[in-house]
């Protein structure tokens, strides 16, 4: 069985997401699921720029910006 391209893109995609998450798990020894949602309020140059980068890296913009935290 041959899988379309969308459908082989979509499985590495989540696959990475869970090796993001395994990564994690051995630097710290904790899962990380401990998140929470919050709600601010950006500029509109700034958030133009986030969705830019979220095309560019095919990232949610809350990873983009924990990254520059973490």
């Amino acid at each position: 069985m041959q899988l379309s391209e969308r459908i082989h893109k979509r499985i590495m995609k989540q696959g990475e997401e869970v090796f993001g998450m395994l990564e994690e798990y051995d630097k710290t020894r904790e899962w990380p699921m401990g998140r929470e949602r919050i709600y601010i309020t950006l500029d509109e140059k700034v958030l133009k720029k986030l969705k830019a980068l979220k095309k560019r890296t095919e990232k949610p913009i809350s990873r983009i910006i924990e990254d520059k935290f973490v």
